[in-house]
C-alpha cells in the first residue's frame, strides 16, 4: 500500500482499468479538488467478480497503462489486492482501513456503478464503513436519484458544496459530484482496438 501520513484524507478508486483512459484520470482529479484530498489511490484489481465473462489485459500491463494516464503526483497506482488476495470490495476496505489507522479514506466510484452498485457483495457494509463519493458520468447523471443504493441511503447524502468534509465524516454518509464529464469508456476502447486487429 501507498505510505501515508496521520490525518491525511485519502481516497480509494478502484476498478479493472482495463483500459485505462483520461476519463478514469477525469474521475481522480475531480475527487482531489472536491474532496481535498492528499492522495487517491488508484487500485488496479486483479479482477471484477461482476466482470467475470469479460477478457482482461494482464494486470502488469493495466498498471503500467495507468502510471502512464495518471500524472498528478497525488494519484498513487497500486494493486495490493492482488498481493493480500483479496476478491470484493468490503474486504479491501477493512484490509485498508485496519492497516491504516489515523488516516480518513473515502470510497469513490463513477456514477455509472451506482446503478448496480447493490448487486456488489455486501454493499450495505461498503457504505457503513467509508463515506462514499459518486463522480458524475455521462448518462448516469439521474442515477443517484433511482439507483437502490441513492434511495436506500437518502437520508445519509449530503450536498457536495460540503465535500470537503466527506472523510472526516462517520459513515453512512456519501455525496453526489457533478463536474465535467469524459464520454470515453474501458468497454468503447476496447471494442474500437478488437475492430482495428480484425
Amino acid at each position: 500500500m501507498p505510505h501515508v501520513e496521520r490525518r491525511m484524507q485519502v481516497g480509494l478508486f478502484g476498478g479493472s482499468f482495463n483500459p485505462p483512459h483520461a476519463g478514469h484520470a477525469l474521475v481522480a482529479e475531480i475527487a482531489l479538488r472536491s474532496l481535498a484530498l492528499d492522495q487517491i489511490w488508484w487500485m488496479v484489481t486483479p479482477g471484477n467478480p461482476l466482470k467475470s465473462g469479460r477478457p482482461l489485459a494482464p494486470l502488469a500491463e493495466r498498471i503500467a497503462l495507468s502510471e502512464d494516464v495518471a500524472q498528478d503526483p497525488r494519484i498513487k497506482v497500486t494493486a495490493f489486492e492482488a498481493a493480500y488476495r483479496v476478491r470484493y470490495t468490503a474486504d479491501t476496505l477493512a484490509l485498508v482501513r485496519a492497516r491504516n489507522p489515523g488516516i480518513d479514506f473515502v470510497w469513490i466510484m463513477g456514477a455509472d456503478n451506482l446503478a448496480e452498485f447493490h448487486r456488489w457483495q455486501r454493499w450495505r457494509e461498503i457504505a457503513l464503513t467509508m463515506p462514499i463519493a459518486v463522480i458524475d458520468r455521462p448518462g448516469s447523471t439521474l442515477a443517484f436519484l433511482s439507483s437502490v443504493f441513492a434511495k436506500t441511503f437518502d437520508r445519509a447524502r449530503i450536498d457536495e458544496h460540503g465535500a470537503a468534509r466527506l472523510a472526516r465524516m462517520r459513515p453512512p454518509v456519501w455525496t453526489f459530484i457533478h463536474g465535467p464529464r469524459s464520454s470515453l469508456s474501458s468497454t468503447a476502447l476496447r471494442d474500437a482496438a478488437a475492430r482495428l486487429a480484425s
